[in-house]
């Protein structure tokens, strides 16, 4: 991988109208994404990851206001006019929708949702556009691919569609893939193959690949670092294998002990993180997570942790300096 990043995030902030004034939804973000490179980015519903991957593109509607900076090869994208965004969607930065059903159009046949794009940025014909098609279906392990061409979204599975919807994302050889939960409405079958065809995808393309999701063990499998993001903040950064063998933060401990191991006794109750995520528009006063952190202490509730780097390569923001949980140093 290339020492320059290929994706560069600045305190990029986005922020809806509400009765109060402007709600921040995703608050201070900061990343780099190496070429190549395969980034994790987990909590749960609400914490603000599908709007961090919306704002890249430009995909927030019409009332969202973004600040900041979110730079591409050096190209600004946050605040760019539409028509520029227009020529990166797609072409350069391909998305994978998280329900393939509403991010394919029930009226048009698969064949020409997947040709769209290719016919539109790279000027290919119908004939051209058509084998490329086939080939994208057949990377992804589509079966009988010109059969699917002639086919509408209702008449397939919903692990096929999700194959189309990578293949849509795929068929203008883009350098960086964002995915938004593309495992979520599939059977743990299903979803077993999506993550194995990504990896293979990732191997064939090298393509960088941002994977949202609020499951730590999908980031387990297939991610090389993790983002952990809570209330619309990043959290905690780390290597996979380093986030979790070194939970260093409350929630990231959480999400962790929520994972069920199938080696060994299961435990008599769940793990979970009791309480419920905030609402952005009234977080409480310091740490949003001090009101369910079992660790939480006075500074806690009244100032709120920068992210600091912890060890190379791992940042997390939180005061507490303790151990977490059984078996974390």
């Amino acid at each position: 991988m290339s020492d320059a990043p290929l994706l560069t995030v600045r305190d990029l902030s986005v922020g809806y109208p509400g009765e109060s004034g402007m709600v921040r939804v995703v608050d201070s973000v900061s990343l780099d994404l190496a070429p190549g490179e395969f980034l994790g980015i987990v909590g749960e519903s609400g914490s603000g990851k599908t709007q961090l991957l919306l704002s890249l593109l430009g995909l927030n509607g019409p009332h969202a206001r973004l600040v900041g900076s979110a730079r591409y090869r050096g190209e600004e994208l946050i605040g760019a006019p539409e028509r520029r965004l227009a020529r990166v969607r797609g072409a350069r930065i391909g998305m994978i929708f998280q329900d393939p059903m509403t991010a394919l159009n029930p009226y048009l046949t698969i064949g020409t949702q997947l040709t769209e794009g290719v016919r539109h940025h790279q000027g290919l014909g119908r004939r051209a556009a058509r084998r490329r098609a086939l080939e994208l279906l057949d990377a992804v392990h589509v079966p009988e691919p010109e059969q699917r061409l002639a086919q509408h979204p209702h008449e397939l599975s919903g692990g096929m569609r999700q194959r189309i919807v990578i293949a849509m994302a795929l068929i203008c050889e883009p350098d960086l893939l964002l995915a938004d939960e593309p495992t979520t409405a599939l059977d743990v079958t299903v979803q077993a193959q999506i993550l194995t065809l990504l990896r293979e995808l990732r191997a064939r393309t090298r393509a960088a690949l941002i994977l949202v999701t609020h499951d730590l063990a999908v980031i387990a499998e297939v991610a090389d670092r993790v983002a952990v993001m809570y209330a619309g903040r990043i959290v905690k950064q780390a290597g996979v294998e380093r986030l979790f063998t070194h939970a260093r933060h409350p929630y990231t401990e959480g999400l962790r002990r929520s994972i069920v191991e199938l080696t060994g006794p299961l435990p008599a109750r769940l793990a979970k993180i009791a309480g419920n995520p905030p609402d952005p528009a009234a977080l409480p006063t310091g740490c949003a997570f001090a009101p369910r952190c079992h660790y939480a202490f006075d500074r806690c509730r009244v100032e709120r942790p920068a992210l600091a780097e912890v060890a190379p390569e791992h940042a997390r923001a939180c005061f507490y300096e303790g151990p977490l949980g059984r078996d974390d140093p």
